[in-house]
């Protein structure tokens, strides 16, 4: 899959302040042959044209991330996103907050999973 220049690059930078570069370096580093084109097309989409839009600022693009994901029960993007969460300025209290609102409007299955995660992904972060 072709790259679009510049919007690769602004989708890696993005994607970096946001993921961490650990992260993304690790991704990038174990892409394969198979995988390569979705790692393209991730950065390009994702976060090259929609994370990097100026109609919502990132904290509140993390938000509505997190909500959705705890919502379709995507628990590893949602692990990876709560650990991101810290580079966005989420709050622990915010995040209680979202896994609140997923529990009112996608079910509490979707919110105690996402309190399961949440809590797991904190404690990793606890000194």
């Amino acid at each position: 899959m072709p790259k679009t220049p510049g919007l690769y690059e602004r989708g890696l930078a993005v994607r970096r302040q946001v993921l961490g570069n650990n992260y993304v370096d690790t991704s990038l580093k174990n892409a394969t042959s198979f995988s390569t084109d979705f790692q393209d097309f991730t950065t390009e989409v994702a976060w090259g044209e929609v994370w990097s839009r100026p109609g919502l600022d990132r904290k509140t693009r993390s938000m509505l991330t997190i909500a959705m994901l705890a919502a379709m029960g995507c628990h590893e993007e949602l692990r990876l996103h709560i650990r991101a969460s810290r580079n966005t300025g989420v709050t622990d209290d915010e995040l209680k907050e979202i896994l609140l609102q997923v529990g009112v409007y996608a079910g509490i299955p979707a919110a105690n999973t996402g309190f399961q995660i949440a809590r797991s992904v904190l404690e990793e972060k606890a000194p």
